[in-house]
């Protein structure tokens, strides 16, 4: 039988989490039959619906993968309806103290009180704030993971959230982010990031563990590709 999420991430396996970027079934069994092992579905900046969450993920798991929410907020009515709606697990935004920490789990645990032993449960690290108030969210027990958001973070940081495409964050951002991660690291906790393909080894080495990445880099990639490829001739 194969490890759920949570397994994998307790016994130290590397997760790659990838956003279809599109509410699209079908590209979520694609994305997984091409190597990853959970799609991200978001209903925070993304136009994912709970109708959308329950076909999504259980196109991902026909294809062997977890389908991950990020819900639109902490409520315990929308992280209910998100667990019910069939997700594998939850990345929760805005996690800026212990004590909403804490609400989240509660929450968790309330909206699948049978199943949440096995649902993964991610929480954001995503400002200023939360990495001031880093040691106490982190002794919060119940999170499986916590994840680094550097856009928010940079935003926190009085810099612009996105990334030019041939630029990177600012240095201050990206220093920061590596020390959460390691610091995540060291208190034995599970992290996670954003990533991209030139800094995804780095960040690696950095402690991340669970690995996030978008599909439309892929497809501009892709299209790009050929299109040179087509000029050369």
């Amino acid at each position: 039988m194969s490890k759920t999420l949570k397994e994998r991430i307790a016994s130290g396996t590397p997760v790659l989490m990838v956003n279809p970027n599109h509410v699209s079934p079908t590209l979520c069994e694609k994305l997984v039959r091409s190597g990853a092992d959970a799609v991200f579905i978001d209903c925070e900046h993304g136009l994912a619906s709970f109708e959308d969450i329950h076909h999504m993920a259980k196109a991902a798991r026909y294809a062997g993968g977890f389908g991950i929410v990020r819900p639109q907020n902490q409520e315990r009515s929308t992280i209910t309806r998100c667990l019910n709606a069939g997700a594998d697990g939850l990345m929760v935004p805005l996690i800026h103290t212990a004590e909403i920490a804490r609400q989240v789990v509660q929450h968790f645990r309330y909206a699948v009180p049978d199943e949440h032993a096995n649902k993964l449960l991610i929480g954001m690290v995503e400002s200023v704030e939360a990495v001031a108030n880093l040691d106490a969210i982190l002794a919060v027990e119940g999170i499986d993971v916590f994840f680094v958001g550097p856009g928010d973070l940079s935003q926190s940081m009085g810099y612009s959230p996105s990334v030019p495409a041939s630029g990177k964050r600012a240095q201050e951002v990206l220093d920061l982010v590596d020390k959460t991660l390691q610091r995540i690291r060291a208190a034995g906790k599970a992290a996670g990031t954003l990533v991209v393909k030139q800094d995804a080894a780095h960040l690696v080495a950095q402690g991340a563990q669970l690995l996030y990445y978008h599909a439309d880099p892929f497809v501009v990639d892709g299209v790009s590709t050929m299109r040179q490829l087509t000029v050369l001739r």
